[in-house]
């Protein structure tokens, strides 16, 4: 794909200097990233997973990855070292993970990372220090990867039922991490801060915010009830938006529908009920969603969601619908959408504005 090398350069190998923009690694007005993810298999374009994502459609701006600070203990249902899905392969049952393998590979040499950050059972340990190493080592793997990194530090912390973070901890972990990051000088990560999406009222949200200082983004989950309160929030904080994690739900209060893609007889009630709205939520407040995730996944075939209602019926990978496909190329189009950092030319870049400093 057509790129210029140096406003790559800057944006991806500056990794000891800032660029001033309003928000770190934010876009312009009217324009907005477009991540994928949020497993190998989904994201494709790699020698032995070549059936995603990217093997049909042009490569995003960025990919989604997860992994978490819980040494030798239990995270996700498995046993892990740590760091899992980054420097080595994981499996939570929902899919494969692993970072390196895409730094490794040309494919995504122009895309960014989103890193879902978990550590359920483990914020009072990293608030008390405990778990410093393991922060350092992320700090330290995240500056070695040369390129926009967004952490999405305790995702979904208002969804209780599964992560039960506890706010007072929470809150403490976050200010301990971004201290850290700024020890060791990691200056190609921006923090995301965000919400499951339904349900968290604005007083929940200011209770549970670390603050202007901590923040650079703030993001949300969209899936079968998508709501207004992050994008609310996010205008009063004047943070950017990030729809971190979206795939089609089709829902009416707890009731969940089949959105299997693969159904010809489905793939036109599925644009139709989820995407269009998806979209128009984008369209209509391009002034702070300045990002967004689709997760392109079999969620049906996947170990962790079998017996989850919300998920069980979904397969939302795109290119299984001829349909959905030519539907979803012809919204790409628009000049609003970033892909693999491609539209970054230099009259995005304020002159002034954009200067490195140390």
């Amino acid at each position: 794909m057509k790129f210029n090398s140096l406003i790559f350069t800057i944006l991806f190998l500056s990794c000891n200097y800032t660029l001033l923009f309003a928000q770190k690694f934010e876009p312009k007005n009217g324009q907005c990233y477009v991540f994928i993810g949020q497993d190998l298999e989904a994201t494709g374009g790699l020698d032995d997973y070549n059936n995603g994502y990217s093997d049909y459609f042009d490569t995003p701006a960025g990919i989604t990855i997860y992994t978490n600070l819980a040494p030798n203990n239990e995270s996700f249902g498995h046993y892990n070292k740590g760091l899992d899905g980054l420097k080595t392969k994981a499996n939570w049952g929902a899919g494969d993970s692993w970072a390196n393998l895409y730094l490794q590979n040309s494919t995504y040499q122009n895309s960014a990372f989103a890193i879902g950050l978990s550590f359920v059972n483990h914020e009072k340990d990293i608030a008390k220090g405990k778990l410093d190493y393991l922060i350092i080592e992320l700090a330290h793997w995240i500056k070695s990867t040369k390129r926009p990194v967004f952490l999405r530090v305790g995702y979904e912390f208002d969804g209780w039922d599964w992560n039960h973070y506890k706010k007072k901890h929470y809150l403490n972990s976050w200010k301990r991490l971004h201290s850290i990051f700024q020890t060791e000088k990691v200056n190609n990560v921006a923090f995301v801060w965000q919400s499951k999406g339904t349900g968290s009222n604005q007083k929940v949200l200011e209770e549970w915010y670390p603050g202007d200082a901590l923040v650079d983004w703030c993001a949300y989950s969209y899936f079968g009830q998508p709501d207004q309160e992050m994008i609310v929030f996010a205008r009063k904080h004047k943070k950017p938006v990030f729809i971190s994690e979206a795939t089609p739900v089709r829902q009416i209060d707890n009731l969940y529908f089949d959105s299997d893609l693969k159904k010809a007889k489905l793939e036109k009630t599925i644009w139709r009920e989820w995407f269009i709205p998806f979209f128009k939520t984008i369209h209509e407040n391009s002034d702070v969603i300045k990002a967004f995730s689709y997760i392109n996944s079999d969620w049906a075939s996947q170990p962790m969601w079998i017996a989850n209602p919300t998920f069980n019926k979904v397969d939302s990978r795109i290119q299984v619908s001829k349909y959905v496909s030519q539907k979803w190329k012809e919204e790409m189009e628009k000049s609003m959408y970033l892909n693999a950092f491609e539209e970054f030319r230099n009259e995005n870049l304020n002159e002034k504005k954009g200067k490195l400093i140390n």
